[in-house]
């Protein structure tokens, strides 16, 4: 676990959510299945101006209503939730979902006999009517940001079809301007400016997006579990604030540096400055972006002025990129460490060596494993002294203690090496685990049986360590590690099954004939990058015995 003591920000506990209610109501046209939106009222204390699907609070009494829903319904454990949306669909747009005692949908003559502004349930009660909970589905929940103040809420996104005759008519108080429309058309308008919505409404649009009728978004949520449930958070993107899920690249970053939900963190790409992370850790991106590279390669940051400070994967040979660096740590680094060889990591150590040793009169030793034979001339490589598997690199600060582990981790190159610094519980991942995808295994310096192999040796030092957060030589921060190591291998057994496959289909071609069945769901230009990749696995097949009919 990372130490409260290193956090950027003081803790903020947020507020507790409500439980609340949203329903998507949907109706079948000639181009489409279009929802309905409706715009909130511009003096409402939450999200004034903005269109969004009708609904609310989930009241105690939603709860305590499980006969107006009828048999069929009163065992799901959504109910509330839909007897929420199905009261507030009511009061706020005239539209309700509902039947009588034995069954007959409601009439336009009984809508008409109910009162919006007066309590919805005994008005049920007296005329003998039941809503019509168990035609809505569950679709997916979202939760309002941490940041958000003062009030969030937690909410469960329910969709069903538009009762026949029934016309939505807005309360004027707090829903205005019901609209229909294609889930394309809403998100068009969106980009247009003439149509505000709020994060969750156009991520959750982009989903409807996909279905072609309503009954196949009916169908697609006949689980009534949620498709996704979560509470995303906030970061600055060009000076403006921009809302990640889970399941975005950037959310483990700002899991780590603003734990509490805090909108502070900037996450534009640049290679000018260093980008803070914790008290005592920062990332400096190289300016070498590209296809291989991502935004960049990044060296991290640990340590202080006063104590000095470790520099790992120093990155390309760029002057500018080793001025910066030397310019942040005043020549005061103690050590620099090299994760593996390859020429976006290693080949500014000794220029940065070099460089605080005229700065500081004190020349760090580079660290790492030196390049196999099997390693290509660019990726030549000989540290200064070895560093062995489970050596520890300390810098005895007083107040952030900087303990780095290491971690021998063969696979996408013989010398790679992984560092846990202890005393956050943070795994420095270099190559071998990238955020936003995979990492490239070139035989015969990279090896799959090895790549894997210590994929399972990582699985092992996140139960052993509690490392929760992977700092990755290109992409942000990755949360969640346990999951996301064993999502890549699991990936990655994946991949080799299709190779399998291909090796089988045509077992008298080579890896030219293979690539495009094993990797059909690949870009055609990334074929001869993803061919050597097919060698690696190819390999592991053939050394397993698994080609053999």
């Amino acid at each position: 676990m990372v130490r409260a003591a290193t956090q950027l920000h003081p803790p903020r506990k947020p507020v507790a959510p409500r439980s609340a209610a949203t329903l998507m109501w949907l109706r079948d046209t000639a181009s489409g299945p279009e929802v309905l939106l409706t715009r909130r009222s511009p003096s409402a204390s939450f999200l004034p101006g903005v269109f969004v699907f009708p609904g609310g609070r989930v009241d105690d009494a939603d709860a305590a209503v499980a006969d107006l829903a009828g048999t069929a319904a009163a065992a799901l454990p959504h109910l509330p939730a839909a007897m929420a949306a199905l009261r507030e669909s009511f009061e706020e747009l005239g539209v309700l979902h509902a039947h009588d005692a034995d069954g007959r949908p409601l009439t336009a003559q009984d809508l008409a006999t109910l009162e919006r502004r007066e309590p919805l349930y005994p008005q049920l009660r007296t005329r003998g009517l039941r809503l019509t909970a168990d035609a809505l589905r569950v679709a997916v929940r979202w939760t309002t940001d941490r940041d958000v103040q003062p009030r969030r809420f937690d909410t469960l996104f329910l969709i069903g079809r538009m009762p026949e005759a029934q016309t939505p008519v807005a309360d004027d108080s707090e829903q205005f301007e019901p609209v229909w429309l294609r889930a394309t058309d809403a998100l068009a308008h969106h980009e247009a400016g003439t149509l505000p919505m709020i994060f969750p409404t156009l991520r959750t649009l982009r989903w409807l997006a996909g279905f072609a009728s309503v009954d196949a978004a009916l169908a697609a949520c006949a689980s009534n579990r949620p498709h996704w449930e979560s509470c995303p958070r906030g970061a600055l993107v060009g000076g403006k604030p921009q809302r990640y899920m889970e399941s975005d690249l950037p959310f483990g970053e700002l899991e780590l540096v603003c734990p509490d939900g805090q909108l502070l963190h900037a996450l534009d790409w640049q290679s000018e400055r260093p980008v803070q992370l914790l008290r005592h850790l920062w990332r400096f991106t190289a300016p070498n972006p590209g296809v291989m590279t991502g935004p960049g390669t990044n060296a991290y940051i640990l340590g202080s002025a006063e104590t000095g400070f470790v520099v790992i994967d120093p990155g390309p040979p760029d002057d500018a990129h080793v001025t910066r660096l030397l310019e942040f740590t005043g020549g005061k680094v103690q050590t620099i460490v090299c994760t593996h060889s390859h020429p976006d990591h290693s080949p500014a150590a000794r220029p940065l060596a070099q460089a605080c040793e005229a700065a500081a009169g004190h020349r760090p030793p580079i660290l790492g494993l030196p390049s196999e034979a099997t390693a290509r001339a660019h990726s030549e490589f000989t540290p200064d002294r070895v560093l062995a598997d489970g050596e520890r690199v300390v810098l005895d600060a007083p107040e952030h203690r900087v303990t780095l582990r290491a971690v021998h981790t063969p696979g996408h190159a013989a010398n790679h090496v992984c560092l846990v610094l202890e005393e956050d519980g943070l795994l420095f991942s270099g190559d071998h685990v990238l955020n936003g995808s995979t990492t490239v295994i070139d035989p015969p310096d990279g090896n799959m049986a090895a790549y894997i192999d210590s994929l399972d040796r990582l699985l092992r030092e996140c139960a052993q360590q509690d490392i929760r957060f992977i700092l990755p030589a290109h992409g942000h921060v990755i949360g969640s590690a346990p999951q996301a190591i064993a999502w890549l291998k699991a990936h990655r057994l994946a991949r080799e099954a299709k190779v399998l496959a291909a090796m089988r289909q045509r077992p008298d071609g080579d890896p030219e004939d293979w690539v495009p069945i094993a990797y059909a769901d690949t870009p055609r230009q990334l074929w001869p990058v993803a061919k050597r990749s097919l060698i690696a696995h190819v390999e592991r097949i053939e050394a397993l015995g698994l080609a053999r009919p």
